[in-house]
């Protein structure tokens, strides 16, 4: 079969660059995402602002969830079927505009309104940049793109965190930035993202078996990968499916369980509420650092063997933090190198995904990993703060959270480490 006309070696060193810049802008507006709700709900509270109550707060904050989740499931299909490209801009477009919205809420249901559906969007972009970042690395290897690209989450939420130090007390501009920045975004997505040479070469295969239907080799006909959902059941590829799926609830779990409640739990152990705040900020620098780790280790020793050491890893220093420790310097590394292995463990599970399935099944595989893992996104800060309540969340809240990394150990381990893309 020819290669499209296309031919990847006419782009300049400055084109290749282009796409991971920018889809790693896009990933960053998730990590937007993550922080902004969770720094205006104190002031929208403390100044009754749109009628906000706390039941109210934690209605929107679900929804938003749950919105991300949706949009998560429901953008692989589209991905794959109509493109990378098109998929990215017309998401980032949508939930910056719904942002903008969010700014300008006259009142409670408005405002969730408007959060639900931009999260709807939101919740696409992810999924559909991992897909797009992991066909335009050549080499293959998709752990340090992939986890490279999810840096950009961190660096969302940390530059959100520290406008909000400065601008909490007018949450309306927190929403504005994030609104305008994606819609800034839009017109680069738009002359510097060109679709994904993959995406293209599969369409391409996948139109081919029609054209041998009627040669004398009917074995050597090749055979057309699924698309969609179909996709992610074919063959070998259903074990992969659980497999990813039930890892991706577990690393979500435990990255939102820690986000939400770490500071809260640490407060409980008995340390001041200013080292618990600052041991949120190591553990999610200690993510980044991770991230980089994993991601060159993937590439170079393969992606399910890393998935598995960072489980465990995760699970061992989880465990390890409900031991008291005297000394802040100690307590900090421990909390440091729990970041390193939590955060990054569900990432490298999107490294996997993103390896082993056809591009005809990429993006929607990946939207479904997402998706499951949002559950657990839902799940873990419900469970934790159900522990809060009853005032065992310490050590009992970190002695879940190393159980929880041991079943996502236990979920890769059930994945085959290879398949081809007929699901053998």
């Amino acid at each position: 079969m020819s290669t499209p006309a296309a031919a990847p070696a006419t782009r300049t060193a400055a084109d290749t660059r282009w796409p991971a810049i920018l889809c790693w802008l896009a990933v960053a507006l998730e990590g937007f995402d993550l922080v902004v709700l969770g720094a205006v709900i104190p002031e929208l509270l403390a100044t009754n602002s749109l009628g906000f109550t706390t039941e109210a707060a934690t209605l929107v904050a679900t929804l938003s969830l749950v919105g991300v989740g949706l949009g998560a499931a429901a953008v692989g299909p589209v991905a794959d079927r109509f493109g990378r490209r098109y998929t990215i801009i017309f998401c980032v477009l949508f939930f910056s505009v719904f942002t903008l919205l969010v700014a300008f809420s006259p009142n409670v249901a408005l405002f969730t309104t408007f959060r639900f559906i931009a999260g709807l969007a939101l919740g696409a972009v992810m999924p559909g940049c991992l897909a797009y970042i992991s066909e335009h690395n050549k080499s293959g290897k998709t752990g340090k793109a992939t986890t490279l690209t999810m840096t950009g989450y961190h660096a969302g939420a940390v530059a959100i965190s520290l406008l909000a130090v400065f601008y909490s007390h007018n949450w309306h501009l927190l929403f504005i930035a994030g609104g305008v920045a994606g819609l800034v975004l839009v017109p680069l997505l738009w002359w510097k993202l060109p679709e994904s040479q993959a995406f293209v070469d599969a369409r391409v295969e996948k139109e081919a078996p029609a054209g041998n239907a009627g040669t004398a080799d009917d074995d050597a006909a090749p055979v057309a990968p699924k698309t969609g959902m179909a996709g992610l059941f074919v063959g070998r590829f259903k074990l992969v499916t659980i497999g990813v799926w039930a890892a991706s609830f577990m690393g979500l779990l435990l990255v939102y369980g820690l986000n939400t409640w770490l500071p809260k739990i640490m407060a409980d152990a008995g340390y001041e509420v200013s080292d618990s705040l600052v041991m949120l900020f190591v553990m999610n620098v200690g993510a980044v650092v991770g991230l980089v780790i994993a991601g060159w280790l993937a590439d170079k020793h393969g992606t399910k063997p890393i998935v598995l050491m960072w489980f465990l890893l995760a699970a061992v220093f989880l465990a390890a933090l409900s031991i008291p420790m005297t000394s802040q310097i100690l307590l900090n590394i421990a909390v440091f190198i729990t970041g390193v292995f939590v955060f990054s463990a569900q990432v490298l599970v999107y490294a996997f995904v993103s390896a082993i399935y056809p591009p005809t099944a990429r993006g929607t595989a990946i939207g479904m990993a997402s998706a499951v893992g949002r559950i657990g996104a839902i799940v873990g800060p419900f469970i934790t703060g159900t522990l809060v309540t009853a005032g065992i969340a310490y050590p009992w809240g970190f002695y879940l959270f190393a159980v929880v990394a041991v079943l996502g150990f236990a979920a890769m381990v059930i994945v085959p480490k290879a398949v081809d893309h007929a699901g053998r």
